[in-house]
């Protein structure tokens, strides 16, 4: 028997986004929800946008549904962090808090706002906790709270469950998550042994998915390798911010202009100089011979010559020139 990860996107929302009963269980042991304040019922909410892949993920949110005390929640899978991805999730709960209610209605019928984010990469290294739990508060009084915005990130890499009896189906939704990808052939009996996720873990069995599924299902980890070689090449970066970064290797040579002028106000201020250095001369020459190097890549797994052309810039003369 093999099992698809659930973790891609076409089986996070085939599990989440299709059973009530599932996301419902999944929210109820994720969420900081007080006792008596459980999710009993949900209705699924559409998606504002579809993305033609996932590099161009955007405002995407992989679940959206409300419960009947008109509660909302956002669920989303991110499998590459990003430095913009707090601020697109602050922009989608905030976007989902206001559009409850109509210009002249009042704002007492204003209703929380729940953003749960799975992120497959660590981005809080100096933070211990896997947990991370944001709400409008007073600064000096935290226990002073501007109620509406739950903001909720998972650091997947980060979890252990170190208790099994504490809070049960919180740790073993996180287990589904973290323990079955593509080269599972038997599952832990604590999941087979309760009822959610012994669900969940059938739904991911490959052969409940078509072959046009598959293909995209394996498009997709192939993009996700791209996104990431964007992110680790400093390409992405450049591109939508180049004030801030040029590529690694315009960073280097801007260092290194940094330091042969001597900067006198040390190494923080050269790091700033060489940045800005680095913009210049680096993404001068370091732009283009990184676009080819992503080229290569993503020609390597197949992409279409149309999407290269778009991600990277070059012309189908360049791509095709490529070996």
């Amino acid at each position: 028997m093999r099992y698809l990860d659930p973790k891609a996107d076409l089986t996070f929302k085939r599990v989440f986004g299709e059973h009530p009963d599932l996301v419902m269980s999944f929210l109820n042991a994720l969420l900081p929800l007080a006792p008596g304040q459980e999710i009993t019922e949900i209705e699924y909410l559409p998606s504002e946008m579809v993305p033609d892949n996932p590099l161009r993920k955007n405002s995407i949110v992989d679940v959206r549904c409300k419960d009947k005390q008109g509660r909302l929640f956002l669920v989303e899978m991110q499998m590459v962090w990003s430095p913009e991805f707090q601020q697109r999730v602050l922009f989608n709960a905030s976007k989902a808090y206001v559009r409850q209610v109509k210009t002249g209605e009042e704002y007492k019928y204003l209703q929380p706002v729940y953003s749960l984010n799975l992120v497959n990469e660590i981005f809080e290294p100096d933070l211990k906790g896997y947990y991370h739990y944001y709400q409008v508060m007073h600064v000096e009084h935290s226990d002073r709270v501007i109620k509406g915005l739950h903001l909720l990130f998972i650091e997947l890499p980060k979890f252990n469950p170190h208790t099994f009896s504490e809070k049960k189906m919180h740790v073993l939704w996180l287990r589904f998550l973290t323990e079955i990808d593509d080269n599972t052939r038997e599952i832990p009996a604590d999941l087979l042994n309760t009822p959610e996720t012994k669900k969940a873990v059938n739904i991911i069995e490959e052969s409940a998915f078509t072959d046009a599924q598959l293909a995209g299902y394996e498009k997709f980890w192939d993009v996700i390798s791209v996104e990431k070689t964007l992110y680790g090449s400093g390409y992405r970066q450049g591109i939508e911010d180049g004030r801030e970064k040029g590529l690694e290797e315009g960073m280097k040579e801007g260092l290194k202009e940094g330091r042969e002028k001597g900067l006198q106000e040390g190494l923080k201020e050269g790091l700033k100089e060489g940045r800005k250095e680095g913009i210049k001369e680096g993404r001068k020459e370091g732009l283009k011979e990184g676009k080819y190097e992503i080229a290569r890549t993503m020609k390597s797994k197949g992409l279409d010559l149309q999407m290269i052309m778009e991600l990277t810039g070059l012309t189908r003369d360049e791509i095709e020139s490529i070996n």
